[in-house]
């Protein structure tokens, strides 16, 4: 299966999966949470499990043979990637989750020949999902589907300083050094990929990530970025590319950018 891009039918199915897939995490009780710690010593819930199956139903409906490769169920992705997949995190931010605070996500990216072309996140605790097909545009939502689309845009970057996204739970000493090279002038701090869907929606200007971090934790927001005009890159500049099995699908670090125009390299001369 290869697909360039992403109809508008398709599209508002795609939402609608991963609106219901937030619906699956809010219907799960704190008495019901029944957290406990993966073999890479981080938390996972039964309503990562619902929301997880939720969304791998509906692609199995939607584009039955795509595979899929998602945080909790990575052996679905097969033994090798066709040309388009997707990459999925059911619950993204786990801990702020755990925690009662309402920084979590549910991503969901369409991969073709290595670039994501779509990306879906829905933000639970606050009602909202954004969404992104590349080159076509992107827009907040609200998870009732009476609330009609907004476009959304990045920003350029404004000359008073800029607003960085940051990591609430892996801020790493590269990008805080990083961040100490630019004129920041703000800081927003949160958990999951909501830090990406405020790049893409012009609140905030840059969002350094200089350590690893797994595929589908970026993929989604990566989609959306660059639908609403911004850019996300490897640290040295170059395309993040997905679908690297052989590298356990880790990306070695990113920066995303709201205005393309205002980059530096990250590694000084």
């Amino acid at each position: 299966m290869i697909l360039r891009t992403i109809d508008a039918a398709l599209a508002a199915e795609l939402t609608a999966l991963v609106a219901r897939a937030a619906t699956a995490i809010l219907a799960i009780s704190p008495a019901d949470m029944a957290t406990r710690l993966k073999a890479d010593h981080t938390p996972v819930t039964a309503a990562d499990a619902a929301a997880d199956r939720v969304i791998a139903q509906g692609l199995a409906r939607l584009l039955p043979g795509l595979p899929i490769v998602s945080e909790e169920g990575r052996a679905r992705a097969g033994a090798a990637l066709t040309e388009t997949f997707a990459l999925v995190d059911p619950l993204d931010g786990t801990k702020e989750f755990v925690a009662g605070r309402g920084e979590y996500t549910v991503n969901l990216a369409i991969v073709t020949d290595g670039a994501p072309i779509a990306g879906f996140i829905a933000v639970p605790a606050l009602g909202l999902l954004y969404r992104g097909i590349v080159a076509s545009g992107a827009e907040r939502l609200g998870l009732d589907p009476a609330i009609a689309p907004t476009a959304i845009r990045c920003r350029r970057a404004p000359a008073h300083g800029l607003v960085a996204a940051v990591s609430r739970s892996h801020l790493d000493p590269e990008s805080e050094a990083f961040l100490a090279r630019l004129p920041i002038s703000e800081r927003i701090t949160c958990g999951s990929a909501l830090k990406l869907c405020r790049i893409a929606e012009g609140v905030a200007d840059v969002y350094p990530r200089l350590g690893p971090t797994s595929e589908w934790d970026l993929a989604a927001g990566h989609a959306i970025v660059a639908a609403a005009g911004g850019i996300v890159t490897t640290p040295p500049g170059a395309p993040v590319r997905y679908g690297r099995a052989e590298r356990d699908f880790k990306i070695p670090g990113f920066v995303a950018w709201g205005d393309p125009t205002r980059q530096i390299d990250p590694v000084p001369a």
